[in-house]
């Protein structure tokens, strides 16, 4: 075990980190020729596709009047405000037309924009850049393109299948990230039986690496104290079964299982719609039991399950948190979570300075807890 620069936070702040990918909604809710409004990052958002079917995003507000621009009309190319008519290009934010100018006024309505966001579909979501905040009262200019295309599910052969579930919790992004990667609390919130008891906790040892903006729990082998995983080394018949699991800023966390020649993949985010609400979006792919039907709806029961599960937590924990109780982490098993707050505060303090990031782990570690 290497030693780790010191980690300044240890409790949640509710602060949302700005220059990433986020999920929007799911492919399925923005639907052609109409306005579909959304919240990310406590910015209104509007969101639709255009003729073409390709998905944009709007700021919900326009900038002459602040009218909702969801509330206006879409014919598959511009967006109407509602309250006066200005008209914006879908894709770009500009404005096209100011019904209300006269011939001999010179306003260049081309130089207005509403705010426009980055926007792609990736693995049955629509994912939207939210870059730094401009400074306040600086106005809409045309947007920057995203430096990197939005994260995707991994997939490792031709053929699979693929399902996703969403749901909103009722706590900040801290407590929805430090709940996900939390590895003790499985036996007690998802007690199960098949899935697993809180009479079958044991001793566990796994190895952890830095990674870039985050930290990769090693390949290892999956829990033996989990029907599910017994069940895959009986139908897999693979010499072993692998697990490596990443977090990574802002709200990243992958796992991949590799038996032999079948594998599940997942990614798995928890955005932020406000300083005390987020939402949980998992997307998992997967070539085990693909010619079975019943496999999609399978997979979604389980992690229906799961999520009410932590979704039921967070809810009883967030009568907790209203009286604003001390909080404590420990070693080994909060780790994960320490290392989450000195991810964050080093990306902010690289923001604010122009410094490089410093990531608050210095090498491999290995962590022991009971679960």
């Amino acid at each position: 075990m290497t030693n780790e620069t010191p980690l300044q936070r240890q409790t949640p702040d509710s602060l949302m980190l700005h220059g990433f990918w986020y999920r929007a909604l799911p492919s399925d809710q923005v639907r052609r020729r109409q306005l579909t409004p959304a919240l990310l990052l406590e910015i209104p958002l509007v969101l639709g596709r255009d003729r073409q079917g390709q998905p944009f995003a709007l700021r919900d507000a326009c900038p002459h009047r602040g009218m909702p621009l969801s509330c206006g009309k879409f014919d598959g190319a511009e967006v109407e405000c509602s309250y006066h008519g200005w008209r914006f290009a879908a894709q770009s934010g500009q404005c096209t037309l100011i019904p209300s100018l006269v011939a001999d006024q010179k306003l260049r309505v081309d130089r207005i924009y509403a705010g426009s966001f980055a926007c792609q579909e990736r693995d049955q979501f629509v994912w939207v850049f939210v870059p730094q905040p401009a400074p306040v009262g600086a106005g809409f200019t045309q947007r920057d393109d995203a430096p990197c295309p939005p994260p995707q599910v991994e997939t490792f052969s031709s053929y699979y299948r693929s399902a996703y579930l969403t749901a909103e919790l009722p706590c900040s992004v801290d407590h929805g990230i430090i709940g996900l990667m939390d590895p003790a609390h499985g036996p007690f919130v998802h007690q199960a039986w098949w899935w697993r008891s809180r009479h079958s906790i044991h001793e566990k040892t796994k190895h952890f690496e830095p990674i870039p903006l985050g930290f990769r729990m090693s390949a290892h082998s999956p829990s033996s104290n989990s029907a599910p995983y017994k069940l895959l080394r009986m139908v897999a018949d693979a010499d072993s079964i692998t697990t490596t699991i990443d977090f990574t800023l802002p709200n990243l966390r992958t796992e991949t299982i590799r038996a032999g020649k079948y594998w599940f993949s997942s990614l798995t985010t928890v955005t932020p719609l406000t300083r005390d609400r987020c939402r949980i979006d998992v997307v998992a792919a997967w070539n085990l039991f693909r010619s079975v039907p019943f496999a999609p709806a399978l997979l979604k029961f389980v992690f229906a399950k799961f999520v009410e599960q932590d979704r039921r937590t967070m809810e009883l924990q967030s009568e907790g948190l209203k009286h604003n109780p001390h909080l404590m982490l420990i070693d080994d098993a909060d780790r994960p979570a320490k290392w989450y707050f000195g991810l964050k505060q080093a990306w902010m303090q690289s923001q604010s300075s122009g410094e490089d990031f410093r990531h608050p782990m210095n090498g491999p570690v290995t962590l022991r807890w009971r679960s």
